[in-house]
């Protein structure tokens, strides 16, 4: 039997010892290597580096060789550390990975220049006045769970469409492409094709796909941005 797409792009872990900007630099190697392996004409995507539970220190160093885009997972660690750091480096632009709860929406707005995880109305609905109130406009991500998973994030398939027209046309957001994390016990490739598909019938211009353990993948079928977090920083302390 032939083996996947995901099968075939197997992603190296951080390497003991090496720098996190050599890491950088690897992760951006084995996607150009996915991409040339299935003679695809795709852009580089944009790396995330998740810096989620990684301390300042560890950050800092990426921030230092030029590295610009990061992505934390919850608004309160975020908070602790990034306001400082973009006030040293006020071009980084910071993402929102994980599930923003609504009495967070006010502080995500103020930190964050993308939000990926928008998935409910009622979120929806707080961040339309937030953006209004702060005159901020961070870039929206809809976050889809393409594998229909009882315990994950994000808005299922089948609802997608009703869910953009209502941010839309109700709400008047500008949704700026989809988002999401496949089983993982599923070919990730049929995934990010799919999710790929939606944002064709939707008009979204921009996919976030791809972290740690399928970013080759997420490069070879074509995505703007990879969350790569353990293979930049290596294993997260734990909490």
């Amino acid at each position: 039997m032939p083996e996947t797409l995901s099968q075939s792009l197997s992603p190296a872990g951080a390497p003991s010892g090496s720098s996190v900007a050599d890491n950088l630099a690897a992760v951006k190697d084995a996607m150009r290597r996915a991409i040339a392996h299935h003679g695809v004409d795709q852009p580089l995507p944009t790396v995330v580096a998740v810096s989620k539970r990684h301390p300042v220190e560890r950050i800092v160093p990426l921030l230092d060789a030029g590295h610009r885009v990061f992505g934390e997972n919850q608004v309160q660690e975020a908070q602790d550390k990034w306001p400082a750091l973009k006030e040293r480096f006020a071009d980084v632009s910071l993402h929102l990975l994980g599930p923003l709860q609504s009495n967070k929406v006010a502080d995500a707005v103020a930190l964050f220049d993308v939000i990926e995880s928008l998935d409910r109305e009622k979120i929806a609905r707080r961040l339309r006045d937030q953006m209004v109130a702060q005159g901020r406009k961070p870039r929206l991500f809809v976050q889809v769970n393409t594998g229909e998973e009882p315990q994950k994030s994000g808005v299922l398939p089948g609802d997608l469409a009703d869910f953009i027209r209502l941010c839309r046309e109700d709400l008047k957001l500008d949704i700026d492409g989809l988002m999401c994390i496949p089983p993982v016990e599923e070919d990730a490739a049929v995934h990010f094709a799919f999710l790929k598909e939606l944002a064709r019938r939707h008009g979204l211009a921009r996919l976030s796909m791809g972290m740690s353990g399928d970013y080759p993948v997420a490069a070879a079928v074509g995505t703007d941005y990879v969350r790569v977090g353990t293979a930049i920083f290596g294993a997260r302390p734990r909490a």
